[in-house]
């Protein structure tokens, strides 16, 4: 076959393969329009799955009778108009390839009316090539779009589509993202003409966590920790989720460029790595996290359907999201940490957006000075000692009275600390609790002393890619700083020498050849210091107190001050809560008393 231009219906047809893969990509080009054309409510109708129907209805700026037309026309667009605008994109959509593509899969109607105009006008495409010409149409300002009988022309397409509740629950899935995405908007979801979401417009910080509660649920709500930070020109806002609030699945991992959702791998590596030391193995964390950067750092030509980016400085963006996750994660302490029932409830304690307030962390009335240090209960690990009269607890009438984690009334099993605070009970696992405080400590001693290299008897060639061997001599300071000497040898091999000495019994080799990987991959790695901090963890967990071990109330106040005081406190190292609050209307109701 000879070369020959194709059909412009054909060419739409491709582009469609490119752009709707299903009816949720409709749903997601669609709504981006609205958001781009200024809409402050959007109406969204639901019917079959998207399959029969997806009607899209905004009060948006509207438009022009003579752009209606050229709207189902390839590659044209309002969004951008030169190079320059490409390169400092702010819209969501400007590919231009949308509506004509969606337009050549379905029977489409677009309907439209600006601020000033007379009249609305509608124009339609079946996926025929053919003129349009406007018609007059009853509608008020703003855009319609109706999308009915998807791949009718393209049976082999529509073959591959899935059931209508699979195909709605990847329609609610955009629809989520772009709730989320965009709080201030008001929309409205119907599935076969019923409701199934009205979201009014949301602008205060709490309203939009309201907006976070009606779209992922109280549960999530309820272990969310806000943050903000800025540096760099890089701006991070949101909520993520408390370590113990882990999902088996990412299926609730939101993430937001300037108001784009995206699903990056660069971005998943850093919040993978900020809460590698809190989180259970075969977990994921949840989070709703929004970016805020200049258009011109970021490339959003990534994808034909605009769902990747890339960053013109990776590096810096990897590094500002883990250093930052991995602070809020690190402040989080048994005071800052959500009070479970009691914050839902309004009990005494409980503040905004139900965290319990900040309360003094001293023990007063007690005859233990407590430091965070942990030689002040060294003998835990020492003889049993023997059982003794229980010491006097101060009476906690108020919030003001109490430490966060309260003071120690029993032990249970040998396992488990019971404790009162102000909101009721706190059961802790002490061997858990303990291992955090000696694994955090433990770290800090090793960076305070320093990294103690141990060289090589025999020094350790490795064989790598020439790509790897430049990365090596290019980070030749950033190992030392870690402990290792690395040389080159030549185009294709590497030389290390020395090591440090709390690695010295770790396969050098891949561990070299894995980080090595993950800078050229993701600009960065942590995979040294996850390598030394599993050694510690390990240290720490056989050198924790160990069940059926009999506790004083001195030692297990001293426990608990240590652990309000101490980084990560809320998650053992293996990801496992050290602590759970039990409210007093939770214990109320398992009595039945006030009914």
């Amino acid at each position: 076959m000879r070369i020959h231009q194709l059909e412009p219906q054909l060419v739409n047809q491709i582009a469609a393969g490119e752009v709707v893969e299903r009816p949720a990509s409709v749903l997601k080009e669609l709504l981006e329009n609205s958001l781009d054309a200024g809409a402050s409510k959007i109406e969204i109708d639901i019917e079959e799955g998207g399959k029969r129907l997806i009607r899209i209805r905004d009060n948006g700026h509207g438009i022009e009778k003579d752009d209606l037309a050229l709207a189902l026309s390839r590659h044209a667009t309002s969004k951008i108009a030169s190079l320059e605008d490409l390169e400092n994109v702010a819209s969501l959509g400007f590919r231009g390839e949308a509506l004509p593509s969606i337009a050549s899969v379905s029977r489409l109607t677009l309907q439209s009316r600006t601020a000033g105009g007379d009249s609305g006008w509608q124009v339609q495409g079946d996926g025929r090539e053919q003129g349009v010409d406007p018609q007059p149409a009853a509608h008020p300002q703003g855009t319609t779009i109706e999308v009915r009988d998807l791949f009718f022309n393209v049976p082999a397409r529509r073959k591959f589509l899935r059931t209508d509740n699979t195909e709605h629950k990847h329609l609610e899935g955009v629809f989520q993202r772009i709730a989320l995405s965009r709080p201030d908007i008001e929309l409205v979801l119907r599935r076969q003409r019923k409701a199934l979401y009205h979201l009014r417009a949301m602008h205060t910080e709490a309203d939009k966590l309201a907006r976070i509660r009606a779209v992922l649920g109280d549960a999530f709500a309820e272990q969310a920790i806000g943050l903000e930070h800025e540096a760099a020109g890089l701006r991070l806002h949101g909520w993520i989720a408390e370590p113990t609030f882990s999902r088996s699945q990412p299926d609730l991992q939101f993430f937001f460029v300037n108001g784009r959702a995206v699903r990056d791998k660069l971005v998943a590596h850093a919040v993978r790595q900020a809460y590698q030391d809190v989180l259970y193995h075969g977990r994921h964390p949840a989070f709703v996290l929004y970016l805020e950067l200049d258009p011109a750092a970021v490339d959003v030509n990534a994808h034909p359907a605009k769902h990747e980016v890339r960053f013109r400085d990776s590096r810096l963006v990897h590094d500002f999201l883990y250093r930052t996750l991995h602070k809020v994660l690190a402040d989080v302490r048994p005071a800052e940490q959500p009070v479970m029932g009691a914050a839902a409830s309004g009990s005494a304690g409980s503040a905004v957006n139900g965290y319990a307030s900040p309360m003094p962390v001293h023990q007063s009335g007690m005859p233990l000075q407590v430091n965070e240090q942990l030689g002040h209960y060294r003998r835990l690990h020492g003889e049993m000692p023997s059982p003794g009269a229980a010491e006097p607890r101060p009476d906690i009438d108020t919030a003001q009275e109490s430490p966060p984690l309260g003071f120690a009334l029993a032990q249970l099993q040998g396992i488990y600390i019971l404790a009162e605070n102000a909101q009721g009970l706190v059961l802790v696992d002490m061997h858990a609790a303990h291992e955090r405080i000696t694994y955090e400590h433990l770290k800090r001693s090793y960076q305070d002393d320093g990294i103690r290299s141990q060289p090589l008897l025999v020094p350790l060639g490795l064989a790598v890619s020439q790509a790897e061997a430049d990365e090596a001599e290019q980070r030749h300071d950033w190992f030392a700083a870690l402990g290792f000497d690395i040389d080159r040898q030549g185009p294709e091999q590497l030389l290390v020498r020395q090591v440090p000495a709390l690695l010295a019994d770790v396969d050098i080799a891949a561990l070299v050849r894995d980080v090595l990987a993950d800078c050229r991959t993701h600009g960065n790695s942590q995979r040294i210091e996850a390598s030394v901090n599993a050694l510690l963890s390990t240290m720490a967990c056989h050198g924790s107190v160990r069940a059926n071990r009999h506790l004083t109330p001195a030692e297990m106040n001293a426990l608990l001050r240590d652990m309000e005081r101490t980084e990560r406190s809320g998650q053992c190292n293996h990801g496992r809560p050290t602590w759970v609050q039990v409210s007093l209307q939770e214990l109320d109701a398992l009595f039945m008393r006030g009914r």
